[in-house]
């Protein structure tokens, strides 16, 4: 009788084993998905706290204006001197958006390069200068620094669960990047896009599952804590296929070409006026700072104090058509006050602000245009205008519908992000995130010769002592180091632009 019960027993443990032994119940898996469900709601949380903290700073700031239009005179430019100084030495990689901070290490794989971008401790001074910086009235957004820190702890999560293999710590970085942008917009397909368009450049298999669980997850916490809400709100707009074509050509024309320029400007060079500014922010970056803190608080004072901080009011009040809407000269106003806020060198990013500009310009286009309505041509000229500035048209257009709520101009959109793009690259052929990694990639790898070689720790193409860099210490902030700074050279991100 045991003869007979044995092999039931032997034919039916295959199956178990078979079925226990699929990839989906493997340890690791499983191991990975939870260290990636707690890394989506802790960026999501993070996203949503840092987004009501720039609230209140910005307010912080707007009831310190009440006590006199002449306090940022003052308080601006000191303030944006200490944070150029805060930022000189191990905080160096706080600077700026953080989005090419993410590319860089998205593409080099040095645990040493990734540690210094992207360490809890840089997080965290992310946040809390991006904070001061709003509290005192720059011209930035929120939107990179939130991308920065999710792809932070994103990778100091898998880090500390094991997950230190660079393949692995690639997708963690992506997968980060891709919540943040989600959850600080609300916008989970332009996390997706954004990922694949800006910060990877390219599209994975291995990559998707990754992307669209943290994407998903951080998006229902969003949901959960923030509501089903638009950023802008609903926007009811469409354009007649006559006027549409027209407002297409002039918002993708005008807004690319500005765009562009702001690219162009923000990237600085190596010859011309441009240079020159480089070389002395270089030289002088306290001083720099400060002149640029007084810069934007002359703007401000001439502009009736419209330009400070991210724009959100500025812009959701010119795209619903609200009764106190800024004056004409806002688009122009807005974009130098964002070059002076970004040329300081202080943390913070440019989609939100940029986004203001874009609809600025688009209300003035739309004087131009009286049969077209003037809710579409400003949705148009954001787009177009944030296309532009990052070369991202898919990700502009999935971002400008996804924050008004409105599908029924996905073919417009499209359209003038497109021509907007190819307009910006006369100014700017490379993306200016790309064109910053890049500069990030090669000083590296000088670095990296340099160390090599054993040349002298004083030699001029190590910015200090070759054994020990800076956290962050790259062009990417000051004038483009050695020639060709701000090409493509590097065959890693060249093949994936």
């Amino acid at each position: 009788m045991p003869d007979s019960t044995e092999p039931v027993s032997k034919s039916s443990n295959p199956r178990l084993q078979a079925l226990l032994g699929h990839e989906f119940f493997a340890p690791h898996h499983w191991r990975r998905r939870l260290v990636l469900w707690f890394g989506a709601v802790l960026v999501a949380l993070a996203a949503i706290l840092f987004a009501k903290a720039s609230v209140w700073s910005y307010r912080l700031f707007l009831h310190i204006l009440g006590y006199g239009v002449w306090i940022p005179l003052i308080l601006t430019p000191v303030v944006f001197g200490l944070l150029s100084w805060a930022t000189e030495g191990r905080l160096r990689a706080t600077r700026g958006s953080g989005i090419p901070q993410v590319i860089g290490t998205l593409h080099i794989e040095d645990d040493g390069f990734r540690a210094r971008m992207l360490s809890l401790p840089i997080a965290a001074g992310k946040l809390l200068l991006t904070l001061i910086s709003l509290a005192v009235g720059a011209s930035i957004g929120r939107e990179g620094p939130t991308v920065h820190v999710g792809a932070a702890l994103f990778y100091s999560i898998g880090r500390r669960f094991g997950f230190d293999d660079p393949k692995a710590a690639s997708r963690f970085i992506l997968a980060g990047g891709a919540a943040g942008i989600a959850a600080a917009f609300n916008t989970p397909l332009a996390g997706v896009i954004f990922a694949i368009e800006e910060l990877a450049g390219t599209f994975e298999h291995r990559f998707s599952g990754l992307l669209l669980t943290a994407v998903f997850i951080g998006g229902v916490v969003s949901l959960g804590i923030m509501g089903n809400y638009s950023y802008f709100g609903e926007v009811q707009a469409s354009l007649p296929l006559g006027h549409a074509w027209l407002a297409v050509l002039l918002t993708g024309v005008v807004c690319g070409l500005l765009g562009g320029l702001f690219a162009r400007l923000i990237l600085l060079s190596r010859r011309g006026p441009l240079a020159y500014v480089g070389r002395l922010r270089a030289h002088r970056p306290v001083l720099f700072a400060t002149g640029c803190g007084l810069a934007l608080a002359l703007l401000g004072l001439f502009s009736n104090n419209s330009i400070y901080g991210t724009g959100y009011d500025q812009a959701r009040g010119i795209v619903q058509a609200a009764a106190t809407m800024p004056g004409p000269g806002f688009g122009i106003e807005k974009l130098l006050a964002n070059v002076v806020s970004y040329w300081a060198g202080i943390p913070g990013g440019i989609f939100s602000p940029a986004l203001a500009v874009g609809a600025g310009l688009g209300q003035n286009i739309a004087h131009f245009l009286p049969g077209a309505p003037a809710a579409a041509v400003v949705l148009l000229g954001m787009s177009a205008y944030l296309s532009g500035v990052t070369g991202a048209p898919l990700t502009s257009a999935v971002i400008a519908m996804e924050l008004t709520d409105n599908q029924d101009m996905v073919i417009p959109i499209m359209a003038a992000c497109l021509l907007a793009r190819a307009a910006a690259s006369l100014f700017c052929p490379t993306p200016v995130y790309r064109d910053f990694a890049e500069r990030m990639v090669q000083d590296f790898e000088r670095q990296q010769a340099a160390r090599s070689r054993a040349v002298d720790p004083t030699d001029a193409l190590v910015d200090e002592d070759a054994s020990s860099p800076p956290a962050g210490h790259t062009s990417a902030f000051d004038e483009p180091a050695g020639p060709g700074a701000g090409v493509t050279r590097n065959a890693t991100l060249a093949n994936h632009s």
